[in-house]
């Protein structure tokens, strides 16, 4: 396929400033890698906060150097190839996992790259000062024309699924990877916390895709909790939050046992509260699995959650084989990709999606840019 020399590119120069339009040099594909053409890359929410504060309130997660491309979910087709890559052909419709790790320790080796010390976000931010090599090599995230990637990071996509679609692969590949961890599968019972926010409803798409037959999901917003469980009435129970705390209410719908999977996927910001009493509504046996990344000490008697055989577990992002699990339920039926609203901007409008995040409608609004 034919690549122009210079390609258009949003980067930031300035920590707190707007995202600005360049033309810089189209990149290569090194080896093992390939050339993307982006057709759409999701707008995490997040990404405000990355772009104005994390150098001050997460110095911890560094972030590429400046000027930098983001954009953590590009979607788009395969133009070119480099050396040493089979299996991947130029026309190829994707999704590029953004997750990055150094490919030859010990978790890489066994298959776990996510526990890799060098793991790191392309286009969104790193997890030690380990990431700058990766930075380096892959300095193009999906807020750009065009994208180098690694191979191994590629999903393909059935006809099936738009790239706008695929582009909100990230979040529903975080709830379903916790999901999977926390074991749930035909005939689960799933509580999900926040289940009609950003995660929350990529969590209850994917519960459904696992075949978990009773999905409670709790929320604040009794518009969007209607729109939840409006996805599957027969399998997706809903409460508000300011109704006061949903223990008693999930108890009396699991005959005083609980649910087997509890997932929280409030963030940071949120209280302590939902995600201690999510942890009192599972069962004995049973899993309780955090993705939302709420912050701060909680309180957990451990000493009952021992003499309950239960399990916490601390899930983060996805695996590439998950995505292509994801993309495999898409073109069956099961993972119900049509419940999400597109909201779409061009890449030169890319600081008033920006801006107009707060205005999505829960986790339903899908923001795409469109380069």
């Amino acid at each position: 396929m034919s690549v122009p020399a210079t390609m258009k590119a949003a980067r930031l120069h300035e920590i707190g400033k707007p995202l600005v339009i360049d033309t810089i040099e189209t990149p290569h594909p090194l080896h093992g890698d390939v050339l993307i053409r982006v057709r759409a890359c999701g707008i995490v929410p997040n990404l405000v906060n990355v772009l104005h504060h994390y150098p001050k309130v997460a110095a911890h997660l560094p972030l590429p150097p400046l000027p930098a491309i983001f954009g953590l979910d590009p979607t788009g087709e395969v133009v070119a190839i480099g050396t040493g890559v089979d299996g991947v052909h130029a026309g190829d419709r994707v999704y590029v996992n953004p997750g990055r790790s150094c490919g030859t320790c010990r978790h890489c080796w066994s298959g776990d790259p996510i526990a890799c010390e060098s793991y790191t976000f392309n286009g969104y931010f790193g997890f030690s000062h380990l990431s700058k090599k990766l930075f380096e090599r892959y300095p193009y995230g999906g807020l750009g024309e065009y994208m180098t990637a690694p191979a191994s990071a590629l999903v393909k996509l059935p006809e099936c699924v738009s790239f706008n679609q695929a582009a909100r692969f990230g979040y529903i590949g975080t709830a379903y990877s916790g999901l999977r961890k926390a074991k749930v599968s035909p005939g689960s019972s799933v509580l999900i916390n926040g289940g009609s926010g950003t995660l929350g409803v990529c969590a209850v798409i994917s519960a459904l895709a696992l075949g978990a037959s009773r999905i409670f999901a709790t929320g604040r917003n009794r518009g969007l909790l209607a729109s939840v469980q409006a996805i599957a009435p027969g399998r997706v129970a809903v409460f508000s939050l300011d109704d006061g705390n949903f223990f008693d209410w999930i108890k009396t719908r699991t005959s005083g046992q609980g649910v087997d999977v509890a997932m929280d996927c409030l963030g940071p910001g949120a209280s302590h509260i939902a995600f201690t009493e999510g942890l009192r509504s599972v069962r004995r046996g049973g899993h309780l699995v955090d993705v939302g990344a709420v912050s701060g000490d909680v309180s957990i008697n451990i000493g009952n959650m021992m003499v309950r055989n239960m399990t916490l577990i601390a899930s983060l992002w996805f695996t590439t084989e998950e995505g292509r699990h994801l993309a495999a339920l898409a073109d069956t039926g099961q993972l119900k990709l049509a419940v999400f609203e597109d909201v779409s901007f061009a890449l030169k409008d890319v600081n008033e999606a920006l801006a107009r995040l707060d205005s999505r409608r829960g986790g339903f609004s899908n923001f795409v840019i469109n380069p």
